[in-house]
């Protein structure tokens, strides 16, 4: 099952924390809960069989909860441990860092008394509002976002704060805001489900965050403990530090929060805010996201016809998937429920100029394709598909990929170890067996150089 990819950059970013702040962090049991979520599975198999133990136990005990076809996941499993300091290693014996496993059963048995889930209002609130009222208010919040970035006419514009952040986020380029423009990273983010939209931006926000001087911890922790309150319930401002406080008006920007007013004594946390660290909110559409919370019904299949002779009949009358197709299809007629309109090289062209490539248009056109076309095979024309391809060669000759190139072995019995290796892993992008050499992604290297420095040069020494 593939990781959503909201966890993955979170955990990249925390890989790139100090261990003095990770051990900070984990003083609070709220973020101890998070960053367990978010781990993979067999991490968090690992996790569980040491929690309640505490006595280290021998490394190479690991190897019994694994099976053999699958050294290549425990090898991960323990990279991502290692990389967010969530154990200690001493003479062949692991145990759990101490401070995260105090934290993570305190969360798990009841013990927190800090307060890192949040305090529940304990007096009536005048002007309380209900779940509905909060998902509509984070849907309002977060598709005005999403309309400014692919250029729909909208009454009242995102605030400063939130165009500062989507320009530094790459998401949209420009010197001005009336010059604002969807970049290629921006058309791959409407893609995303909305959890992965939101940490793309908090993320961004987090290294903003440490430009101004604001305490790095306090705004992980708030953000950890946001994904873990109760929707519909109001949550008391007493105990948060003066750095949370400030987060709050950033917060409501994005739909995350709902306070009546700036100066009011209380906060709810939206849908958007209590999914942040759980897969509930993660759906294909991300305008359909919300609005499948909001409904609570299932996420129907997609909306878009496409022909054979490039005829695209969208049946949607959502502002924001126009604006999205009016990005790489040439829109001819709009009726009350559907547009039509035509891919053509002129196009498809215009959406390459600005970033958009053949691949985000074909995702985007499966995606979304109609339950109808959902009974063909393949899903879309491959003359379509392959003509989209063919316009972008036009553009773009040569495709780079980051990677490492290994070469010049002693003889042939060391090349086939290690491309043997590399091979189980799956991690070769491109193979010359004649000329001895091979080329592993940057993922992969690291375990290559692992295996070498254990196998290879164990055995000519």
């Amino acid at each position: 099952m593939a990781v959503p990819q909201f966890r993955t950059s979170i955990n990249e970013y925390l890989e790139g924390l100090p261990e003095t702040v990770l051990t900070r962090l984990y003083q609070s049991p709220a973020t101890c809960l998070a960053v367990f979520r978010l781990l993979p599975p067999l991490t968090q198999l690992f996790v569980m069989n040491m929690l309640f133990n505490d006595k280290p136990i021998i490394e190479d005990s690991l190897n019994a909860w694994v099976k053999s076809h699958s050294r290549a996941k425990q090898y991960e499993a323990m990279e991502k441990l290692r990389g967010i300091h969530l154990i200690k290693e001493l003479s062949g014996m692991i145990s759990l860092q101490k401070t995260f496993r105090m934290g993570l059963r305190s969360a798990l048995t009841g013990g927190d008394q800090n307060h890192s889930f949040g305090v529940p209002c304990d007096t009536e609130d005048k002007h309380k509002v209900d779940v509905k009222f909060l998902d509509e208010h984070a849907h309002k919040r977060w598709e005005q976002i999403l309309h400014f970035m692919v250029g729909t006419e909208i009454d009242e514009r995102p605030n400063q704060g939130v165009l500062s952040l989507l320009l530094r986020s790459g998401l949209m380029e420009g010197t001005a805001t009336s010059n604002m423009r969807i970049t290629n990273a921006g058309f791959q983010f409407l893609l995303q489900d909305v959890n992965a939209q939101i940490w793309t931006l908090l993320l961004q926000y987090l290294n903003m965050a440490e430009d101004l001087h604001m305490n790095a911890v306090d705004v992980l922790n708030f953000l950890f403990m946001l994904g873990s309150l109760e929707l519909g319930q109001d949550y008391s401002l007493s105990a948060l530090s003066e750095t949370q406080r400030m987060m709050l008006d950033d917060l409501r920007d994005y739909g995350m929060v709902y306070q009546r007013k700036s100066s009011s004594r209380r906060f709810y946390p939206t849908r958007l805010a209590t999914t942040l660290t759980s897969d509930a909110g993660a759906l294909l559409s991300p305008s359909a996201s919300v609005n499948a919370d909001i409904n609570n019904t299932t996420n129907e299949a997609g909306f878009v016809i496409l022909e054979t002779n490039f005829k695209v009949y969208a049946y949607t009358n959502s502002p924001l998937q126009i604006a999205i197709l009016n990005l790489f299809v040439h829109l001819k007629a709009r009726f009350s429920n559907m547009v039509a309109g035509q891919i053509t090289r002129e196009s498809v062209r215009i959406a390459l100029s600005n970033g958009i490539t053949a691949d985000q248009i074909i995702t985007y056109l499966s995606v979304h394709a109609h339950p109808q076309m959902r009974k063909l095979n393949p899903l879309l024309p491959p003359t379509v598909v392959d003509q989209i391809k063919l316009w972008q060669l036009e553009m773009e000759r040569m495709k780079t990929m980051p990677g490492y190139l290994y070469s010049e072995f002693k003889n042939n019995y060391e090349y086939e170890l290690i491309a043997g290796y590399a091979r189980e892993l799956g991690v070769i992008i491109w193979e010359k067996k004649n000329k001895g050499m091979f080329f592993v992604t940057n993922e992969g290297n690291q375990q290559i150089v692992d295996f070498v420095n254990r196998k290879v040069l164990r055995n000519n020494s």
